[in-house]
């Protein structure tokens, strides 16, 4: 497999680092990088092959969380990761709800940041746990409904049940946003709470997940291939 990726960060160090993890994400990967914020927008334009972009927060000609949701209006089609230093639930909230597919921690492993990327890649939301967590607690405050499903270690709030349902018949985020009437950033966070409660990295492996635990009802096909089986 061959993938190609554009990296927008200010700082070389860490610019050659990634290279070295990026490397790893495929059989081959063709890496192309930029110091600052115009100059990528300005390569993410001209090229139809980047398959992912991962962005910093704070670099030169960036505004911040404000310049993931310009390069997501601008290359929708591009999965966007923003790799920051920041460990602020504000940032996080914001980014999703501007487009951004996940959010690594700079700190992350190489292992940890491997398999974020190839979460993302598969089509996943990817947030570190502990500021998926920060974030879920800045979600629940002043809800009054807190109920929770639980099984085993996995545990699901109400609101990632109804994600998940909604998952399961193949909505999209900005459907399920319409559905239940959140941000779509917010079933982004809802979505990856899932995730990483269920152990999953795709919405494919949250549903059979969800079904073998019990969580969603079995489908009817396979319940036939089960008695067939028997």
């Amino acid at each position: 497999m061959k993938i190609k990726v554009l990296m927008v960060d200010d700082h070389v160090l860490f610019r050659d680092g990634m290279r070295y993890v990026l490397q790893q994400l495929a059989d081959e990967v063709e890496v192309v990088d930029s110091g600052n914020f115009d100059d990528g927008m300005r390569q993410a334009a001209n090229d139809p092959n980047i398959d992912l972009a991962l962005l910093d927060l704070h670099m030169p000609g960036s505004d911040g969380v404000k310049s993931v949701q310009i390069f997501h209006q601008c290359n929708p089609g591009i999965p966007l990761v923003v790799v920051s230093g920041s460990d602020q639930r504000e940032d996080i909230e914001r980014v999703m709800e501007y487009g951004a597919m996940g959010f690594i921690s700079k700190l992350s492993s190489s292992k940890i940041m491997l398999g974020a990327l190839r979460m993302v890649l598969d089509g996943g939301v990817y947030l570190p746990p502990q500021l998926l967590h920060q974030a879920m607690t800045n979600l629940d405050q002043g809800s009054a409904d807190k109920r929770v499903v639980r099984n085993s270690k996995n545990w699901l709030t109400t609101r990632q049940m109804q994600t998940l349902e909604l998952l399961a018949e193949g909505m999209s985020n900005k459907e399920i946003s319409e559905r239940m009437n959140l941000a779509e950033g917010t079933v982004k966070i809802h979505t990856a709470a899932v995730y990483q409660a269920l152990r999953v990295s795709s919405r494919l492996e949250a549903v059979s997940a969800a079904r073998r635990l019990g969580f969603l009802p079995v489908e009817r096909s396979d319940v036939n291939e089960s008695n067939s089986n028997q």
